[in-house]
């Protein structure tokens, strides 16, 4: 029994069969980085990379292009604001009656543009008139192209009646102005305009005009001796 255990102990043992390594299948593109094994799927991406980059580079440079062409047409033409004036304003009616107001106005405009190299297309004139913060009318004026240097003369009339609803100090305003004869209207013109340089025209802008006036009641073309003669105002310009 010894001998035979001892046999057993002094003989070549070597244990179980080592496995051979597992053999590394190494696929590109999934996971660990590398190119995909799909040369259409690599191509369509990068592609599409490209395409993007490129539409970011055009746009990023149109827009330097289009600032320098507007600097350098400011620097060359220098415009200048254009001025308007409210001339002359007759108001023959202005009565106030049961919220109600009956209204006459001839208002005549002077637009006056200052620039040597630059007209002005008025594509669109709205005049609207407001008494106290109110719009009781609005009006059309016709549209025109002005050259440069050049002073042009409109006329904007308000006739009609409109319901008006003024609050107690509106209405206390009123009467007093009713007594001096010499109203308080604001007349505000809204454009769509368009500048020529030479050959180039500018997009549409829309600038604002605002007219605060104090506008004496006539009665058979004259005015009362309180209520004075109407002064020409210069009104604003907003380009908004």
């Amino acid at each position: 029994m010894g001998d035979t255990r001892q046999a057993h102990l002094n003989g070549a043992y070597y244990g179980p069969s080592i496995p051979p390594p597992a053999k590394s299948s190494y696929r590109p593109g999934h996971g660990g980085g590398g190119c995909c094994c799909n040369p259409f799927s690599c191509c369509c991406s990068c592609i599409a990379n490209c395409i993007c980059t490129c539409v970011f580079q055009i746009i990023f440079t149109i827009l330097i292009i289009v600032g320098l062409a507007v600097l350098i047409i400011w620097l060359i033409f220098r415009p200048s604001t254009v001025k308007f004036y409210a001339a002359d304003a007759t108001l023959t009616q202005f009565t106030l009656d049961n919220s109600t107001l009956h209204y006459n106005l001839a208002l005549n405009l002077t637009i006056r543009n200052p620039n040597k190299r630059i007209g002005i297309y008025y594509d669109q004139i709205e005049a609207r008139a407001f008494y106290h913060g109110q719009r009781f009318s609005t009006v059309q004026l016709p549209n025109f192209y002005q050259g440069h240097k050049n002073t042009t003369s409109q006329i904007a009339e308000f006739k009609g009646q409109q319901l008006v609803l003024l609050g107690t100090k509106e209405m206390s305003d009123y009467n007093d102005e009713k007594i001096s004869g010499r109203y308080e209207i604001d007349v505000k013109l809204y454009l769509k305009i368009r500048l020529k340089f030479r050959f180039v025209k500018s997009w549409r802008v829309k600038p604002k005009i605002d007219c605060d006036l104090k506008i004496p009641l006539t009665s058979n073309g004259t005015a009362a001796a309180a209520s004075g003669v109407y002064e020409p105002e210069r009104c604003d310009f907003d380009w908004r």
